[in-house]
């Protein structure tokens, strides 16, 4: 095992966790709808026992993702999480309102009341899908940082990561990626949902969340193929060229096709649900087609010779798979234990099925021994 294949080989691994975590938002997104499917505290209840049962599974999937950054692309995690860390801490304070409002919505003698912590659901809801397509389109447009002989991290401005918020086109990946955390939740309320209203409520939403979605994630993606990329020149520098992330779309067919696998997928199960009344597994297609969809746009920003961490204000700062991987010997050790990576997504399927073969009701959540 060579080192430029393990860079390869853990970057196919840092997308495919970020495909589970944009798909795992549709938590974030049933909370953001918490108020607009829910009209009574029932409603409401059943609504959060829902998407309470894989509220850990983002989480997770969350910590993972950052620790699998740590592991194989250490410089990355040193440069952003040191540099940008206003922004990471406003996420992990996001999901600390959440995992809180869970375990204490409904606790006896709650002195900050239900209303409360639905409001905290709520802000996670709209905040971390935001924040994270933020910070995941920097991929493309590039940080304000810059690196010393000894890749000491110099931040340029004193915003420490918010100032992804002032680059116009993070905007168009922000909003995509929350309005498709909306459509998804939908999507899973009218599968797991057993309540007329909710469930037509839900498809109603499906239509006012997947429209605004499509659009931004469109604009992003013009965006991004029609303007500059950050390429690796042979000598190590970085340069800006134009429709790099264009080029390599062409250059990299298999990926492509991956590409457009991922967005018919996502649009069939959204199309089919609004113009089929009965049909209620739209989240499995839809699902499936935004872990595609996101795999294929990392692999875009990261191979073929492009910086997948640019700066923008020190070209040859950009971080590569190359000069941010960890050593030889690191990498191929922890490709021998990536190999039960296969039998622990086997076993969440598995506990994913069991606790998802049947829709749930009010009747039935008065059953249950725990609640939320």
């Amino acid at each position: 095992m060579e080192l430029d294949i393990l860079q390869h080989y853990w970057w196919i691994l840092i997308c495919i966790l970020g495909g589970a975590l944009v798909f795992l938002l549709f938590v974030q997104g049933g909370q953001s709808l918490l108020y607009t499917l829910g009209k009574s505290k029932e409603e409401r209840d059943l609504i959060v026992n829902v998407i309470g049962n894989k509220w850990e599974y983002t989480f997770t999937t969350l910590v993972v993702f950052g620790g699998a950054f740590f592991a194989s692309f250490p410089l990355f995690y040193a440069t952003s999480f040191g540099g940008a860390y206003v922004v990471w801490m406003l996420i992990l304070f996001c999901f600390v309102l959440q995992a809180v409002s869970y375990e204490y919505r409904n606790k006896k003698n709650n002195f900050l009341r239900t209303r409360t912590y639905e409001i905290f659901l709520m802000i996670n809801g709209f905040a971390a899908p935001f924040l994270l397509g933020a910070a995941v389109a920097t991929f493309f447009t590039g940080s304000p940082f810059r690196l010393g002989e000894m890749h000491e991290v110099e931040w340029m401005t004193p915003w420490r990561g918010l100032d992804a918020l002032f680059v116009f086109t993070n905007y168009f990946l922000a909003f995509a990626v929350l309005f498709l955390s909306r459509t998804l939740a939908a999507l899973y309320f009218i599968l797991m949902v057993d309540h007329r209203e909710i469930q037509m409520r839900s498809r109603r939403q499906v239509w006012y969340n997947a429209i605004p979605f499509v659009v931004f994630f469109l604009l992003f993606l013009g965006f991004i193929l029609a303007g500059k990329g950050y390429a690796i020149n042979p000598d190590g520098s970085i340069e800006l060229v134009p429709y790099k992330y264009f080029y390599n779309l062409l250059e990299m067919p298999v990926n492509t096709i991956l590409l457009v696998i991922g967005v018919v997928a996502v649009l069939y199960g959204i199309l089919r649900t609004l113009m089929s009344p009965q049909w209620q597994k739209g989240i499995w297609f839809s699902g499936s087609g935004t872990v595609l969809t996101v795999i294929s746009l990392l692999v875009i920003a990261g191979f073929n010779h492009t910086a997948f961490y640019p700066s923008s204000t020190d070209l040859d700062s950009s971080l590569t798979i190359y000069n941010a991987s960890s050593s030889l010997y690191t990498l191929k050790a922890m490709a021998w234990v990536s190999l039960i990576v296969p039998f622990v997504i086997a076993y969440i399927w598995y506990v994913w099925r069991s606790m998802t073969k049947k829709a749930v009701n009010p009747e039935a959540l008065q059953q249950e021994d725990h609640t939320y």
